[in-house]
């Protein structure tokens, strides 16, 4: 284990944006963690765990010791005649692993396709695409108890997934119904049940419309793949190009009434109905409905092809800081209350 000092996150954040981790040790065996716990001077310091960088907006140097998760690895666990239990360890690039599933026959992951960041971060995120969420395809994780070092396993009814949420993303509360566990646990492994009975999840409006154009009414399962990929390339900047953190903000959920009052006052509203009767709003559209597409503060900027994106329009030259993203983001959810009455909620980690 050695310990790093004065280290540039720049090219550890998707948004590209300039900061230091003034102490940061790199994670790529459980031992390394084993052996930074078993130091109390360095076990009793405030932590901030760095995967991909993909959902995060820098504001400033991190203070906090920075574990950048890098553990390796990716198997089939066990299979039976109903599934395949696969596991992939924290630090595996996601879409890369997704791309690996298919390759080995192994269905149930294509629709979230091309989503930043590691495996560690997607069961933090619950992340989701065109229709599937991680939570559907989820069996369990192992993690790691940063203040005991106790190791630890968790099924999905301990992880209190939501709607881009989950107990990774909660501080510990006094409730002992609230296991929060930001900042506390460092997942090391994740495990994915994939059904062999597989059937294709083409609800989504534009993989419905890849339908209309292809004529392929009954796709497989690495069509899927190839169409989100083309969709998300054809809508998201690439960060590798364009330094971004996906979608900034999360697409409201209001009551059936909500969603009445303001078609009543704005007939186009993009909305969908949910299984327990909500209504999902497309945050795309209120902030593009606001005048926001395109717009900028300093180097910080609305992507111009999709309202949801805020993009570092700087580059790496002269990239934009978490600054200005924020003061953005925080525009952007004043015009959003104002016409709509909706108060938008920012999907990245502010640190």
């Amino acid at each position: 284990m050695n310990i790093e000092t004065n280290v540039p996150l720049q090219p550890y954040n998707t948004f590209g944006i300039s900061a230091k981790a003034l102490q940061l040790v790199r994670i790529r065996q459980v031992s390394d963690l084993d052996e930074l716990l078993a130091q109390p001077a360095l076990r009793d310091l405030p932590k901030f765990i760095l995967g991909g960088g993909s959902n995060i907006v820098l504001t400033a140097d991190v203070k906090q010791l920075v574990l950048k998760v890098e553990l390796m690895g990716k198997r089939l666990v066990v299979e039976d005649s109903k599934s395949w239990l696969i596991e992939a360890s924290a630090g595996e690039n996601w879409h890369e692993f997704v791309e690996w599933t298919l390759a080995n026959g192994y269905t149930g992951l294509e629709n979230m396709a091309m989503i930043p960041g590691c495996v560690g971060a997607c069961p933090v995120q619950n992340i989701g695409a065109y229709g599937v969420e991680l939570q559907d395809r989820f069996d369990s994780l192992d993690a790691i108890d940063l203040q005991t070092g106790q190791a630890m396993t968790l099924e999905a009814a301990q992880c209190g997934f939501g709607y881009r949420d989950s107990v990774f993303k909660h501080a510990p509360g006094a409730s002992s119904k609230n296991l929060g566990l930001a900042g506390r646990a460092l997942i090391t492994r994740v495990r994915f049940r994939l059904s062999k009975q597989w059937r294709p999840e083409i609800s989504y409006t534009d993989l419905q419309k890849k339908v209309d154009e292809t004529k392929i009414n009954n796709p497989d399962a690495k069509q899927i793949f190839d169409w989100v990929c083309a969709i998300r390339r054809n809508k998201l900047p690439n960060p590798s190009r364009v330094g971004n953190a996906g979608s900034f903000f999360k697409n409201p959920t209001v009551t059936p009434v909500q969603c009445a009052d303001i078609i009543a006052r704005e007939p186009k509203l993009v909305h969908y109905v949910m299984v327990d009767g909500s209504h999902k709003l497309a945050a795309a559209w209120l902030i593009e409905s606001c005048g926001w597409r395109g717009k900028s503060v300093g180097n910080a900027a609305v992507y111009d092809k999709q309202a949801l994106v805020l993009i570092n329009k700087g580059g790496i030259k002269e990239p934009c800081t978490g600054g200005e993203v924020m003061t953005l983001a925080k525009a952007i959810q004043t015009s959003v209350y104002e016409r709509f009455g909706i108060l938008l909620e920012p999907e990245p980690v502010v640190v």
